[in-house]
């Protein structure tokens, strides 16, 4: 059994297996996951997992080179917004779009992870880099 990381095999096997430049994407609860984009729902009931505790985690494990957040993130859900801001970090570089050029950014990525996150906006998504 695997003590540490990443427990979720499903989540582990895709964070293993990202390339240089492909996109996973972590969202709330309600945020739509494109046909034929890989999906994994680690949403158990509402807070939890919560969005914040998925991004560390996954951040722990996946080397990401620059990520992409909603633009509506800061005004809708301030509070989210500012907890993202103080843990995000400053070593990676973060652009924001519109929620709707961020849906349709999602429709490339390898895989969506959905929390049980009810904050709106609370979405975000990765794009790994190589170690080298």
């Amino acid at each position: 059994m695997k003590k540490i990381g990443v427990l979720h095999a499903q989540l582990s096997r895709i964070i293993a297996t990202m390339a240089h430049g492909e996109m996973l994407i972590i969202g709330d609860a309600g945020l739509p996951v494109p046909p034929g984009v890989e999906f994994v729902d680690l949403a158990l009931k509402n807070g939890v997992p919560s969005f914040l505790e998925t991004l560390e985690t996954v951040l722990e494990e996946l080397h990401v080179e620059k990520a992409i957040i909603d633009t509506e993130q800061a005004e809708v859900s301030p509070q989210m917004h500012q907890a993202f801001s103080a843990m995000w970090p400053k070593d990676i570089p973060l652009h924001a779009v519109p929620h709707a050029e961020f849906q349709e950014i999602i429709k490339g990525a390898k895989a969506v992870v959905r929390t049980g996150e009810f904050t709106p906006y609370s979405n975000i998504i990765l794009v790994a880099g190589v170690l080298f």
